[in-house]
């Protein structure tokens, strides 16, 4: 077996196994050589006859030899020439025209024997398998099914230029236009061969220039902004579009003709869009020629119409364009499909609005008169729901805004195309079909829908800057049993926190309209994570929840719920509870903890009713471009339970499109919480501390977790001068926060305020596909309100005790051995009636301060990446704090991977 290259016409002539192993790329019809070996076969009795005598010879038999695959039949089949035809040469000639004809053939020769007519063939090979070789940016099951070559199939010439135009053509597609493909051949045995396509794919040809001729009024910068294709430059890294495509080049002709006509040049056209491609095949340069003609203005603007509910003058009243405006042909799209809509909603589905246009060139205007044809108003004759084989149908009816008989309204049919994409079962983008009916005034509604999977399993672990190591799992099914259901189950593991959590929701009890879920979880932390040099606390909440929601208005949702918690929070025993008193009986120790800490353990009930009120007009739950959501929540704890409290939040957020693929966003939310119950005890909030509020990451990027608000921070009495006889100072605040060692206790907050700009920046579809989403923001927020407390001050440090509460001291003495020793006794005085010296624990030097108890805004800025990693979300920031308070703790960097914000 050896590899041969397809080699020239002139070697085919040596024998007929070395013209199979050189036929691909010579491309050169042998239609020359079975002449030639018919012309040798003659016997010289034959040369010598007449030539009338020859052309009267009379074909009694064809026989056929060196067939091996097919049947000498089938091969007779493909010629023209039948016994009893006279032979000529003529007719010899087309016998090999019509076997090289079926590319069945690597050689062919045709001898007449007095009559006797012998065709001897040599068969092409059969291909055994097909070979790519050197294609890395394209794989294989892109480029096979575009080859028309398959294994087993006869080897023919054609088909493999085919192919290699085919492969080369895929490559273009990408902007590789240098790429190159050299077909070759391993001969194998038994008349069997494989094809190998030799690939070298080449660089990516950019577009390096594009220049634009005959432009006045806009800049060649101006309108290359206005094209999909971009010059290739550094900055342009992560877009696709610098590459060149034929079809993009049309489509860009398009956008400058829409960017002129926009801008008034009713005249403007493209004389010609050239693209070159440099010598070295790396780079194109295209040149525009454009003519841009004359800008017109709006002349007389007016609306006809012929259905008789609408007024011509009102209408024409509220056009959005005005005689001596700059003529705008988006603007006039725009107006058509208003009008359309608007005798939509009248129930006149199939309403035409014509624009009809008089262009006066001596005044450059435009005259346009929006006529609405004469329809007839339409109802629902039928709605039908078809391709749903799991999904039932009433899942998808219930989402219509219309039912059958109802007179026809366009915006009921956009709102309930907007209601059953939000359902998530079906494709994206569905849209809902209007088809005649029966009858000019009927109308047939078509849900043709295509069902994607509902069902998730996801198993994911990150690493995140708040919880270090995470472990999830869930698994949801969104459309349980085609009825609209959703059931799930999730469990979460992280260094600092764990959570288990069933959950089933009903959108539709008893086919009413009516909303209805439970979820029962547990969740233990441990907020050692978010206070650095704090003790830690660990709270366990076990909990269930049941919820109902009805619809107030299409967009108006009120949801009652009523949530019942035991929650269990705790110290560690052996590092902050000691027996002070000596009543054998360790407590927690505020000196060891903090008093703030000792007073939020113990074991509690809440049970608490709630009310929400929801307002949602976004275009997605998950990614939104468009829309606004509003939401209010109030609840109350003391229906049974050990707490009592009334807690509010309100949470607002809108989108927009803007400059052509960004996404502005500003969203808002505060909450207040108030106790209902008096605890009695000084300088102690009435509301627990582990019911208020907290702000920091991720809420309010730019801040630690729970980084912002009122705080307890512990400065040390140092000696600052190295002179024991010098009283102890307290150490400066600043120094004491920028301390990694300080104790920092987060109180929290009985009420807070959030704000957030976001502008998302779109970018090429390559980074798209890969699911990256930048964005650069800004957060304002503050949390405040606690009640002040009772501060410690110990600058002398705080005296030890016993096992029994005594206090201890440390008096002088004598070893044994008569060496002066230090003893801890529970006398004040020593024998000799001195007063012995207290014994302070070590680190019991401090002074409580409180800090960041403010309603004064904190503002952070940066910018931040979502990326839908391999791994799951991904989520990266960079912020600057603009502003923040005294206490604050500020961060620049946070990311998580394996589980969402």
């Amino acid at each position: 077996m050896s590899m041969t290259d397809f080699a020239p016409a002139a070697m085919r002539r040596k024998n007929p196994a070395a013209r199979l192993a050189i036929g691909l790329l010579a491309g050169t019809v042998l239609a020359g050589i079975p002449t030639v070996a018919s012309a040798q076969e003659e016997s010289s009795e034959t040369e010598a006859a007449p030539a009338a005598t020859a052309q009267r010879d009379v074909v009694r038999t064809i026989a056929v030899s060196g067939a091996q695959r097919l049947e000498p039949q089938t091969i007779l089949s493909y010629i023209k020439l039948r016994p009893g035809d006279v032979w000529t040469q003529a007719a010899g000639d087309n016998v090999l025209k019509d076997l090289y004809a079926t590319e069945l053939f690597s050689n062919a020769s045709v001898v007449n024997n007095d009559g006797n007519v012998v065709i001897d063939i040599v068969e092409n090979p059969v291909i055994n398998r097909i070979i790519l070789e050197g294609n890395r940016r394209i794989k294989n099951d892109k480029i096979l099914p575009e080859i028309r070559l398959s294994p087993r199939q006869i080897f023919t010439r054609s088909k493999v230029r085919a192919d290699v135009a085919r492969i080369i053509e895929l490559y273009k597609r990408q902007g590789r236009f240098a790429a190159t493909v050299e077909p070759k051949m391993v001969e194998l045995s038994q008349n069997r061969v494989d094809i190998v396509f030799e690939i070298s794919e080449g660089p990516k040809s950019k577009v390096r220039q594009i220049n634009i001729i005959g432009n006045d009024a806009f800049s060649d910068g101006e309108l290359r902004g206005e094209m999909l294709t971009k010059q290739a430059r550094l900055t342009s890294f992560l877009s696709s579009n610098t590459s060149y495509d034929p079809d993009r080049l049309a489509f860009d002709q398009q956008k400058l003709r829409q960017f002129y006509l926009t801008e008034g040049y009713a005249d403007f056209r493209v004389v010609s869009a050239v693209a070159e491609l440099t010598p070295d095949k790396r780079d194109f340069i295209i040149t525009y020629v454009v003519e841009e003609g004359e800008r017109y203005k709006f002349g007389e603007v007016d609306v006809e119409s012929q259905i008789r509910d609408f007024d011509d003058d009102s209408m024409t009243a509220r056009l959005p364009m005005q005689g001596g405006d700059w003529y705008d042909a988006k603007l006039v799209e725009d107006t058509v499909e208003q009008l359309s809509e608007l005798a939509g909603t009248f129930g006149y589905a199939f309403a035409d609005v014509q624009p009809q246009f008089s262009r006066n060139q001596d005044t450059l205007t435009m005259d346009v008169s929006f006529v609405l044809r004469e329809a007839p108003r339409v109802y629902v004759e039928r709605i039908d729901v078809n391709g749903n084989t799991l999904t039932q149908d009433k899942v998808v009816r219930r989402e219509f805004r219309l039912a059958e008989g109802d007179a026809f309204n366009s915006l009921s049919v956009a709102r309930s195309t907007a209601r059953i994409n939000s359902l998530g079962y079906f494709q994206e983008n569905f849209e809902i079909n209007q088809v005649e009916g029966s009858a000019p005034d009927r109308i047939v509604l078509e849900a043709n829908v295509e069902e994607q999977a509902t069902g998730e399993l996801q198993l994911s672990a990150g690493f995140s800057s708040l919880e270090s190591f995470i472990l999830a799992g869930s698994i949801r099914q969104r459309n349980f049993r085609g009825r609209g259901q959703t059931i799930g189950l999730s469990l979460n593991y992280s260094r600092y926190s764990k959570s288990a959590q069933v959950s089933f929701s009903e959108p539709y009890v008893f086919d009413r309209n009516i909303s209805a879920g439970v979820d029962v979880y547990r969740r233990d932390y441990d907020n050692d994570y978010y206070d650095t040099g704090s003790a830690s606390y660990a709270q366990s909440t076990t909990g269930l929840q049941i919820r109902a929601g009805v619809p107030l208005t299409e967009y108006v949702t009120a949801v009652g719920s009523y949530t019942f918690n035991y929650d269990d929070v705790t110290l560690d025993e052996g590092l902050y509870f000691s027996d002070r008193d000596g009543d054998g009986i360790a407590t927690c120790d505020p000196i060891r903890a903090s008093r703030y800490l000792c007073e939020a353990i113990g074991e509690r009930t809440s049970s608490i009713l709630g009310l929400t009120f929801n307002y949602n007009t976004l275009n997605s739950r998950l990614r939104p471009t468009r829309g606004e959501t509003v939401s209010w929540t109030t609840e109350f704890a003391g229906l049974g339970g050990d707490v009592k409290y009334l807690r509010s939040r309100a949470r607002a957020a809108k989108y927009w499109p803007v400059l052509g693929g960004f996404v502005f966003s500003l969203a808002a939310e505060g909450g207040w919480i108030r106790s209902l119950e008096d605890n009695g005890v000084a300088g102690q909030d009435d509301v627990r501390l582990t019911d208020r509020f907290f702000l920091g990451e991720p809420q309010m990027r730019g801040f630690d977790i729970r980084g912002v608000g009122p705080r307890i921070v512990r400065l040390q009495y140092i000696d600052d001068d190295g002179d024991d006889s010098t009283p102890l100072v307290p150490q400066d605040i600043e120094t004491a926060l920028a301390s990694d060692q300080r104790v920092d206790d987060s109180l929290g907050g009985k009420a807070y305020y959030l704000g957030r700009a976001e502008l998302e920046i779109p970018l090429g579809s390559g980074a798209r596909e890969m699911g990256l989403r930048p964005s650069i923001f800004l957060d304002v927020g503050s949390l405040f309100s606690v009640t002040r407390p009772v501060l410690q001050d110990y600058p002398d440090g705080l005296q030890a005790t016993d096992t029994n509460g005594n206090l201890l001291y440390l008096q002088p003495g004598v070893d044994d051995e008569g060496n002066d020793i230090i003893e801890t006794v529970t006398n004040r005085f020593a024998p000799d009636g001195s007063e012995n010296e207290r014994s302070v624990i070590p680190g019991t030097f401090f002074r409580e301060v409180f800090l960041g108890d403010s309603p004064s805004p904190r503002i952070s800025v940066g910018l931040g990446v979502n990326w839908n990693s391999p791994f799951g979300p991904f989520r990266i920031d960079v912020s600057h704090t603009i502003k923040k308070q005294l206490g604050d703790d500020p961060k620049t960097f946070s990311f998580n991977v394996g589980t969402q914000f």
